[in-house]
């Protein structure tokens, strides 16, 4: 069981950022990926057709014997992850928790530190995250002393998928969306969609110049990466394969004209093979 892969699906293709963390962090863990190309996005969706979406990529991956799930997809972490773990006998890691989880840390910091603002964190996500509560909610569930602020930020996703990763296009649409989470003086922003750390560097940049000093950004791809491994270790499933770095199963449910490039973008390197499916 502990040399199974590890299953990984999202909407679309930003979920591979969570990949690119996964592989960083566990380089002998094989990943099968799925992404429901065919279908994205799912934040315009109803709840119960996420629902079915997520049980749908799960059962795919199931099939190809996982020893855990991640879902690498804000919408359906909001919406599915309490279902998955209660109809499947394996791990399921969404991204909302580990997200908070971090931000209430680095949260805490600031306060130890006498930072301002220290009780505030912000939240980029697309329109259907921020206005499902998600985030607000898991931090809640943590601690009751942050205040949340939410910041829908729509353009970020087409600019990833369009490569538009510098210049003034991305800045200034990252300078509108930032503003009002530095005007409420907040000292953690969690990239609350798995697109938005291909353009982390651009993010982090704007905030301390608009900040003035350096604001703390959670990538959710690095702590879903952290928690992933904290849950194989504790449950005794690490891989004991060899060194070498296993290769990627890349499983989508449309093949797009622009696959490539996205998914060179989201991984950090050359997008390997891939298999069409029907769900």
């Amino acid at each position: 069981m502990s040399d199974a892969p590890l299953g990984v699906f999202d909407s679309g293709l930003g979920g591979l950022t969570v990949v690119r963390a996964l592989r960083s962090r566990l380089p002998r863990e094989r990943i099968v990926y799925l992404g429901d190309t065919a279908r994205v996005p799912y934040g315009t969706r109803s709840s119960d057709t996420v629902l079915r979406y997520a049980r749908g990529c799960a059962g795919v991956l199931m099939k190809r014997r996982v020893k855990a799930l991640v879902i690498a997809c804000n919408t359906a972490s909001a919406v599915a992850v309490d279902m998955l773990r209660a109809e499947l006998d394996l791990p399921v890691v969404g991204v909302i928790e580990p997200g908070a989880r971090a931000a209430v840390a680095l949260a805490n910091l600031a306060e130890k530190e006498g930072r301002a603002g220290a009780g505030r964190i912000g939240v980029l996500g697309t329109p259907r995250t921020i206005a499902s509560g998600a985030y607000a909610r898991a931090v809640a569930a943590l601690s009751t002393r942050h205040e949340v602020i939410g910041q829908a930020a729509p353009l970020l996703v087409p600019l990833v998928e369009e490569g538009w990763l510098d210049g003034d296009v991305p800045r200034l649409a990252v300078e509108r969306y930032l503003r009002p989470l530095i005007d409420a003086n907040v000292s953690v922003i969690v990239l609350g969609c798995t697109h938005y750390p291909v353009l982390k560097d651009v993010i982090a940049r704007v905030a301390a110049d608009m900040a003035g000093h350096d604001v703390a950004i959670v990538d959710s791809g690095e702590v879903v990466a952290q928690t992933v491994a904290a849950l194989l270790d504790e449950r005794a499933l690490v891989s004991h394969a060899a060194a070498a770095v296993p290769p990627l199963e890349l499983v989508v449910t449309d093949l797009t004209a622009s696959f490539s490039q996205m998914a060179e973008r989201c991984l950090g390197a050359a997008a390997p093979n891939v298999e069409e499916i029907d769900l």
